[in-house]
Order: C-alpha cells, then structure tokens, then sequence
C-alpha cells in the first residue's frame, strides 16, 4: 500500500514510477503517489526522487510548467545570481539561452528536514545543451518546504555549473 504527498503542482505530465492522485487534494494541486506509511521520515528520499524526476522532465520539456512548484518566498540562487518569488526565478529560467536541454542525473541525494516535514535534495548531473555533445556538469540544491495544507513546493533552490 502506499500514502499520497503531495507536490505543490498544477500541471505535470506522468513521469518515473510515480503516479498522481488527485483525490481530497487542493484545487490545482497534483500527489505524488509513495511507499510508507506517511510518515515523512519514511518517505523523504521518494518524495525527493519523484521531486526531482518531475522537476528534470519539466525543465527539459516545458520550463514554463516549473512555476507551480514555487512560491512567492521561494529563492532561486543561479550562478551566484539571487532570484526571489515565483516572477523573477521564471523570467531567469525561461530567459536561459539555449533551445534544446537535457539533463541526465548522476547522484541524488536526499535528507529530511524533521522540524519542518521538508526534504533537502542535492543532485549532480551531466547538461546538454542542444546540439552539443559534450555535457556540462551541474550540481542543484532543493530544499522542497511542506505546507500547512501538506502539499510541498521549493522553497529553495541553488544551482552552479561545475567548471574548471
């Protein structure tokens, strides 16, 4: 058996082993679908991976979809570059120049956060950008927040490219 938690998620398409249920969520608002009894210290490494599946495909497909998993306090720090509240991290975000990305995840790590029932979330991973075939490696920082309603959403989110 499984115990839903939900991700703080308007419109995502199916993606890993996870699926979504809706049911006795808040309008808008997507599940996803975990192992566990529903005790977060159980489940923090499932929320964290299905996070981040869904975070991956979303930016490679739709980087636009990506503004439902932020809030208004979120904070996005890009290449050192600070970005708070959901208009300013998707202006950086979907302003990025390239046309085609594709991230490939190398290691994902996941921690709880017990005084909050969040998850802290670090990934390392190979980019490509469009045509080019030799990747760039990256390493991201999540820290996905639960809300009082119970859904999660990324309240942080930190990202550099690892060069030279």
């Amino acid at each position: 058996f499984g115990s839903s938690l939900p991700l703080r998620a308007r419109s995502c398409g199916a993606h890993g082993s996870g699926g979504h249920n809706t049911a006795g969520a808040a309008p808008g608002a997507r599940r996803l679908r975990v192992g566990g009894g529903g005790a977060m210290a159980g489940n923090f490494a499932q929320v964290g991976e299905q996070f981040v599946q869904f975070y991956y495909q979303t930016f490679d497909t739709n980087r636009a979809g990506l503004a439902n998993l932020y809030s208004d306090a979120s904070m996005l720090t890009f290449e050192g570059e600070q970005f708070q509240g959901v208009q300013l991290i998707m202006q950086k975000l979907t302003s990025l120049q390239f046309q085609k990305v594709r991230h490939q995840i190398v290691k994902c790590d996941c921690h709880p956060n017990p005084t909050e029932n969040g998850v802290i979330v670090f990934v390392t991973g190979n980019l490509f950008v469009d045509d080019n075939t030799n990747p760039l490696k990256f390493a991201q920082v999540f820290y996905l927040k639960q809300s009082p309603a119970g859904s999660f959403f990324c309240q942080n989110d930190m990202f550099r490219l690892n060069i030279g």
